[in-house]
């Protein structure tokens, strides 16, 4: 009968190995997803959302997205590190809504829904623009677009409060 290790030769195991899972863990991808046959009007990578507000605390988001549509009609995305469905909004003349934890939020409009869930409202429109290469206005918005061959877009609203940065890195 073989002996068991002693406790200290298992934590040394577990400590060993620790190092490893962590590394595989971080290099896991979320199931490939097939895009829609308008692969024009779909994008997919990651996103982080950053809000600096001096009168509170800084509020920051990340998450891989799966962006498809245009600015009347869509359809966002938003997925965990493993793939897992954090959020997804909708989108269309008629309203949006947003799934999210098993709860339904709808709203007559993407601008109210988005600012009534963020705290702040985004450039949803002039995003669709942008992300074709195209500069597009946005009250308070600046985008630079010098990045988007390499896949980089970056937006900075200075005015009004609260200041905002939206980072998105497209997958190739």
């Amino acid at each position: 009968m073989m002996a068991l290790p002693s406790l200290a030769r298992r934590r040394a195991l577990l400590l060993a190995a620790a190092p490893a899972a962590l590394w595989l863990a971080g290099c896991a991808q979320p199931p490939a997803r097939p895009a829609p046959a308008d692969a024009a009007a779909y994008w997919s990578g990651r996103l982080a959302l950053q809000l600096h507000d001096p009168q509170a605390q800084e509020q920051s988001f990340s998450a891989s997205f799966e962006l498809q549509g245009s600015e009347r009609a869509g359809q966002l995305v938003l997925l965990s590190p493993f793939g897992a469905v954090l959020a997804e909004l909708q989108w269309s003349p008629a309203g949006a809504q947003l799934r999210q934890g098993g709860q339904l939020r709808e709203s007559p409009s993407l601008d109210a829904l988005v600012r009534d869930t963020v705290g702040t409202t985004l450039p949803i429109g002039a995003l669709f623009a942008w992300l074709s290469g195209q500069q597009a206005s946005a009250p308070g918005w600046q985008a630079d677009l010098a990045q988007l061959p390499e896949g980089r877009l970056r937006a900075e609203r200075t005015d009004p409060l609260p200041r905002a940065t939206l980072r998105l890195v497209l997958e190739r």
